[in-house]
């Protein structure tokens, strides 16, 4: 499993999770969000706020977790804002992680660290520019989304 997050602006670092681990809210938590996201965005935004998104996993929705992310973070979307199954306005959903996969796994991998490796590479090739264009595209998905009624629907 691998975890990342991105804004107009930049990108965190990957998190990758060992095989055999269960994001429960405590690794979630401790390992991603104060570990990673916390100080990432420290450097990144210093004091300017910022919106934090995501995805409706059983992780994310832990009160625990909502609680941090209340208190830590500028601005938060709760779980209760989100819908609970929105791929299509997850800007990781629809967009990056596709791409990544296309890239990362052009070529067959003979093992999980080759696998890593270029996951690594080809989160570092992204473009800045790249990563705007794609958060750039999110306000118009939540507009059809909500003229879909939080439905499926079709970008041109």
């Amino acid at each position: 499993m691998v975890w990342a997050g991105i804004c107009k602006t930049g990108k965190t670092p990957l998190v990758f999770v060992d095989t055999g681990v269960k994001i429960n809210k405590d690794i979630y938590l401790r390992e991603i969000l104060q570990g990673v996201l916390e100080p990432w965005a420290r450097g990144h935004f210093g004091n300017r706020p910022f919106l934090f998104q995501q995805d409706s996993a059983p992780a994310h929705r832990a009160r625990e977790v909502q609680t941090w992310c209340r208190g830590h973070l500028p601005f938060f979307i709760s779980a209760q804002e989100w819908p609970p199954y929105s791929p299509d306005i997850n800007p990781m959903d629809y967009s990056v992680w596709s791409i990544l996969e296309s890239r990362a796994c052009s070529t067959p991998h003979k093992n999980l660290d080759s696998l890593r490796r270029a996951l690594i590479e080809e989160w570092d090739k992204m473009s800045l520019d790249e990563v705007r264009r794609i958060v750039e595209n999110f306000p118009k998905r939540l507009r059809l989304c909500i003229k879909a009624k939080g439905g499926h629907f079709e970008t041109s």
